[in-house]
């Protein structure tokens, strides 16, 4: 037989010794894998008297049989090892010595929760961390407010066109079909009242209130804050960030002020135009599916209170602040790879949505307790 490991008592110490014999390298893998056992009880030390070859092959089907931390200790005191191939499995043991398998752990409701509580200090930790890239970036705005010559308007505008002025066909589109739909739903809804005309009243508190603002800030939550986590980290893995600040430049001030002043600026717009998109679409179900005039339609719209459209529009500059400060905060953090990126481009989508809608449901509760 080419190689063997066999477990025996030597009679010089009377202990366990697994003694080594033939050729262990990868040309005799398969034979050694099929002929040789652990052995039967554990061993305190090893002879490689017989050992003729040995490679890395062997030496890994070694550490399998033998364990790694056990080889490891026989290895000082092993007989018949050249230098060489002492080395070799030491470093193949120390390479494997965590891939022994580990026994079957039990779930049980206290690592749930602590796995819960890990999730709810990280929240904490990624809110702080927000509010200090908030005072920030408020802090350079204020400074930079005042020296009219450090503005980058070419900056603010190029971000306005790419943030605004191309978003407008999908949030037009997407607000229409949406408007469409609940003029759908609640004509079905109504129309057991025999309150059909209310649709109109339906659509437009809706999409003045919530969708006009909620959806075009989701929107942009995919669309913008992606793309700005997405551009400051791939500077960052290029190190244009360091080569700012070593140029004496404030990457806050260059990079971050631009792209919150353009989102602050179009997402209101943008809001504008999700609302009359939305309503627009109500407008048309009514016109071709519930006889309601558009003549009829516009005076209905026009006895809606003022106040629900300044409701509205008062939330877009809140989100976009919100939306501009975790894409470019998650941009920040980004490391050295392209894996990296992906994944912080992914939580700034999650976080800026999440952060969206949970605002909007406390802005709705708080109004609705104060009547507004």
């Amino acid at each position: 037989m080419s190689g063997t490991i066999t477990a025996l008592t030597v009679t010089t110490g009377d202990q366990p010794c697994a003694c080594l014999q033939g050729s262990w390298i990868l040309a005799q893998y398969a034979q050694l894998v099929r002929t040789v056992a652990p052995p039967a009880v554990p061993v305190v030390c090893l002879d490689a008297s017989g050992l003729t070859e040995l490679d890395t092959a062997g030496a890994a089907l070694l550490v399998k049989l033998l364990g790694a931390d056990a080889l490891c200790r026989m290895l000082p005191d092993a007989t018949g090892l050249s230098a060489e191939r002492r080395a070799l499995l030491l470093a193949v043991a120390s390479a494997m010595a965590g891939q022994e398998a580990l026994p079957p752990t039990v779930s049980r409701w206290s690592d749930g929760l602590a796995r819960l509580g890990e999730r709810m200090l990280s929240g904490w930790q990624q809110l702080i961390m927000l509010l200090g890239f908030m005072g920030l970036t408020l802090s350079t705005l204020v400074v930079t407010i005042a020296r009219p010559r450090r503005w980058r308007l070419t900056a603010l505008v190029a971000q306005m066109h790419q943030c605004g002025l191309n978003a407008v066909p999908i949030v037009a589109l997407l607000t229409f079909l949406v408007g469409a739909v609940v003029a759908f739903l609640g004509a079905t809804v109504l129309a057991n009242f025999g309150a059909t005309i209310y649709t109109v009243d339906l659509v437009a508190y809706s999409f003045l209130r919530e969708f006009g603002v909620l959806l075009t800030a989701i929107l942009l939550a995919g669309r913008t804050a992606s793309a700005f986590t997405a551009q400051l980290g791939s500077m960052k893995v290029n190190e244009e960030l360091d080569a700012l600040r070593t140029q004496g430049l404030d990457p806050i001030e260059l990079l971050v002020l631009p792209r919150l002043l353009a989102l602050v600026l179009t997402l209101p717009l943008l809001t504008f135009i999700a609302m009359l998109s939305g309503m627009v679409g109500g407008a048309m179900v009514s016109l071709l599916s519930l006889d309601i005039s558009l003549a009829q339609y516009l005076a209905i719209v026009q006895q809606v209170p003022v106040r629900h459209f300044l409701v509205g529009m008062g939330k877009a500059p809140l989100f976009a602040l919100l939306i501009a400060l975790i894409g470019c905060l998650e941009g920040f953090k980004v490391g050295g790879s392209a894996q990296s990126v992906g994944e912080h481009t992914t939580s700034s989508v999650v976080q800026s949505i999440f952060v969206v809608i949970l605002l909007d449901a406390i802005a709705a509760l708080f109004l609705m307790e104060m009547d507004w």
